[in-house]
């Protein structure tokens, strides 16, 4: 749920914010990607639009695509002035850099600290990168180095508006396959960078429409090549509704689950979002549970059978049923003989 506003000092920040982003971009966003960037609610971006409007004389332009209403900021012929990020910016983005140094790799890794180096120059003599404040440390990462190519050429694309032609190597899959695709999004879900878009006609061949849009893990893409074939952004695409931020990467059909976690998984549990509506009453001093909406049994599976005898499935019944079964056929492994 978004933030409400509660006095004129968060409402001003607000306004403000929504000035410099406007003015130094020359995106359009629509009107729920405002409202989730400022946290506030749509009808409080519209004021806040016709605020800076009225109250700045500055004309922002206003469009209907789709189903959805977008915003930007009409700039002809002024020079967007150049301001040096504050030393608050830089150190913020010193530490995202840090933290997301595994998945950048080396050449994406060189382009964000010479950006931020450059930066420096504008900041003041006294500026300095807090190198020593910050590090990553992650286990059974994916090395992204000898995919910088692949993805820069993918960012060419969505920049372009182009479809590619990707040749896909599937896990558990003996031969890579080809398709065409239109690249809209890369994002990355533990430690793992992934492109998701939508098929696109393959030239000489009838377009069938697929159950389920492209999700392409990037480290599997064997080949990629930018084609002369453009493409028009769907203007009803919306990553966050489709990783509705329900429990499960993988989506299906959603349900609703209840677990029992006691000893440190009911503390470690209790501490983070598994979903937007989650539920957690605590049974006594050790012991909690957890309701929940997911959307992939498969992951759910895995993640309870990750905290052993911590972890136990109250409902839905047929959940029950293939706990018990996958504990079974785990406990076959080590019987004696095998």
């Amino acid at each position: 749920m978004p933030k409400k506003l509660n006095d004129y000092s968060t409402y001003g920040q607000k306004l403000i914010g929504l000035f410099a982003k406007l003015l130094f971009t020359k995106e359009q966003y629509s009107l729920t990607e405002l409202s989730r960037m400022l946290e506030c609610s749509k009808q409080t971006v519209i004021r806040l639009v016709g605020d800076i409007q009225r109250v700045y004389g500055t004309q922002i332009e206003e469009s209907i695509q789709g189903n959805k209403r977008h915003y930007r900021l009409n700039r002809p012929g002024k020079a967007i002035p150049v301001l040096p990020l504050t030393e608050s910016e830089l150190t913020a983005l010193h530490m995202c850099k840090t933290f997301t140094e595994h998945l950048l790799g080396n050449q994406f890794f060189g382009d964000a600290a010479r950006a931020l180096e450059k930066n420096l120059a504008l900041t003041g003599p006294t500026a300095r990168l807090p190198s020593r404040h910050f590090a990553a440390f992650s286990t059974g990462t994916i090395d992204y180095a000898p995919h910088q190519d692949k993805i820069h050429l993918l960012i060419e694309a969505m920049n372009a508006s182009r479809v590619c032609r990707v040749t896909y190597q599937a896990i558990l899959q003996k031969q890579a396959k080809t398709y065409h695709v239109k690249p809209l999004k890369i994002f990355s879900y533990r430690d793992t960078l992934y492109l998701h878009a939508r098929k696109a006609k393959e030239p000489g061949k009838v377009y069938k429409e697929p159950d389920f849009d492209p999700l392409l893990a990037i480290h599997r893409l064997k080949k990629v090549e930018m084609t002369d074939i453009g493409f028009e952004y769907p203007p009803d695409y919306d990553f966050e509704k489709v990783f509705d931020k329900n429990f499960g990467f993988i989506k299906d059909n959603q349900f609703d689950a209840e677990v029992e976690f006691t000893g440190w998984a009911a503390q470690y549990v209790a501490e983070r979002m598994w979903s937007p509506n989650q539920q957690i009453t605590r049974m006594d001093e050790d012991k909690i549970r957890l309701t929940f909406s997911a959307a992939s049994r498969v992951e759910l599976i895995a993640w309870i059978l990750s905290f052993g005898e911590e972890a136990k499935v109250v409902n839905p019944d047929w959940l029950v049923t293939e706990m018990k079964k996958k504990l079974k056929e785990t406990a076959g492994l080590y019987k004696s003989g095998n």
